[in-house]
């Protein structure tokens, strides 16, 4: 892997990956870092860092880090999100991931299809919900669609998961900065700092 590379693990479905997408877009524009996106199935990645499933948690834990936080850091970062759960955030993942492994573009549409979710309550899991969201991002919709589909990509999916649990992903997203895993669009300010001064083992 390059020196100058941001390794971004998350899932298409993941609000804190939307509300960190543009701060680490200006992260890698300012500092000519590339992003490397690495979407991933997301309950085999949590499953299998023992986190309580959602169904668990106490009421109350829903209604702070799914609720209030991402009421706040919403408005911190000047960006629309559902005031619900996403309609749709249950059902699978492995076509809107591979659209994005599959695109020119990866940055552009990652971004369209994480906001259709989190603003349009959009269903990404739906083939012409994304064919438009292609077409909105430049993209040949259906070779993009088929491409997503490809055993090539769904390979790379799951070696995507399979690494992020190999690395001790334990949520979405978590970014790699030289080797250094950093959890939760919160921490987007300590990848800046360590693309210009690694921190200390």
């Amino acid at each position: 892997m390059s020196d100058k590379v941001i390794e971004y693990f998350y899932s298409a479905h993941s609000a804190y990956a939307y509300l960190g997408a543009k701060e680490l877009a200006r992260i890698s524009q300012a500092t000519g870092w590339r992003i490397v996106h690495r979407p991933f199935d997301f309950h085999p990645v949590i499953n299998a860092a023992g986190a309580t499933g959602f169904k668990k948690r106490s009421a109350a834990h829903i209604d702070y880090f799914f609720g209030r936080e991402l009421s706040r850091w919403a408005q911190w970062r000047d960006l629309p999100i559902l005031d619900f759960r996403p309609t749709f955030h249950d059902n699978p993942l492995a076509l809107a991931n591979g659209m994005i492994i599959a695109a020119s573009d990866p940055d552009r549409i990652s971004f369209a299809i994480l906001q259709a979710h989190w603003r349009d309550d959009a269903d990404i899991a739906d083939p012409d919900t994304l064919l438009a969201l292609a077409t909105a991002c430049s993209e040949n919709g259906p070779e993009l669609i088929e491409a997503a589909l490809s055993d090539s990509v769904q390979r790379q999916h799951d070696a995507n998961t399979q690494e992020a649990i190999d690395r001790n992903v334990f949520g979405s997203p978590a970014y790699f900065i030289r080797g250094d895993m950093f959890y939760g669009q919160d921490r987007l300010e300590m990848v800046a700092r360590a693309i210009a001064q690694p921190f200390a083992p």
